[in-house]
């Protein structure tokens, strides 16, 4: 495993040079994503061909891993994932390594879709961080704030979800919307040019939590459709 030199074109975000400086640095000056930038060893294609068939987001456990049929490089990447998961737990975090088949689409019943494939924020009740890797198929996406209306926020929009939900814009009002999550999710501005979180790279991003310094990271999950590259994927 190495650190490739790596930049992005934000200016929210600030890469590290290990796993240490990833976990100790706070989020502040306008900074809310922080990225370990690696190129991994280890054959994650494998471990995607030797697991079951599966739809949806599936749960990989240790067990699960370790008795895949696979070459060296398959358990180098098993051994890699692993201790990535062992590093998050460590820090008292609560990670999940997945398999993403393809996100099980529902019909969205309200007027803005809040699947995680739409950008959006992550939000938590106290101080906490996301944290996240992919190591196999299409990366997750980031979009700078200043690139990003909330929905809620549009004119038309609002005015819709004002009548649906049949009250005020006042605080009764910002209840529902918090309730739905409707006011979680972002549209990119005209000109807007995410950035792609990469293959590899470990990311700690900012949340939406009372205290929080620093406006979250807009971010959503590729639209992983089935026929697509599986996704292997850390998220704590």
């Amino acid at each position: 495993m190495s650190s490739p030199a790596l930049s992005f074109a934000s200016p929210r975000v600030r890469v590290v040079g290990s796993f240490h400086e990833l976990a100790d640095t706070r989020f502040e000056h306008g900074i809310n994503a922080l990225c370990w930038p690696r190129v991994l060893e280890g054959d994650f294609a494998e471990i995607v061909s030797a697991l079951p068939p599966g739809a949806g987001i599936v749960g990989l456990e240790a067990e699960e891993l370790q008795a895949l049929p696979l070459s060296a490089a398959g358990r180098q990447a098993v051994k890699l994932m692993l201790a990535d998961r062992a590093r998050l737990e460590a820090l008292g975090l609560q990670p999940e390594l997945n398999a993403v088949f393809g996100h099980l689409r529902e019909p969205c019943p309200g007027l803005i879709n809040t699947e995680v494939y739409s950008f959006h924020a992550d939000s938590a009740t106290v101080p906490a961080d996301t944290w996240l890797c992919t190591y196999h198929g299409a990366a997750s996406e980031g979009l700078n704030n200043e690139d990003a209306e909330r929905k809620v926020d549009h004119p038309a929009t609002r005015a819709a979800l004002l009548a649906e939900c049949g009250g005020a814009d006042d605080e009764a009002f910002r209840e529902w919307l918090n309730d739905h999550c409707y006011d979680l999710h972002y549209a990119p501005l005209p000109g807007a040019r995410p950035f792609v979180f990469g293959v590899g790279h470990l990311w700690k991003i900012a949340t939406e939590h009372a205290g929080c310094v620093v406006p979250p990271c807009v971010h959503r999950a590729p639209e992983t459709l089935p026929g697509d590259a599986t996704r292997l994927l850390l998220i704590a």
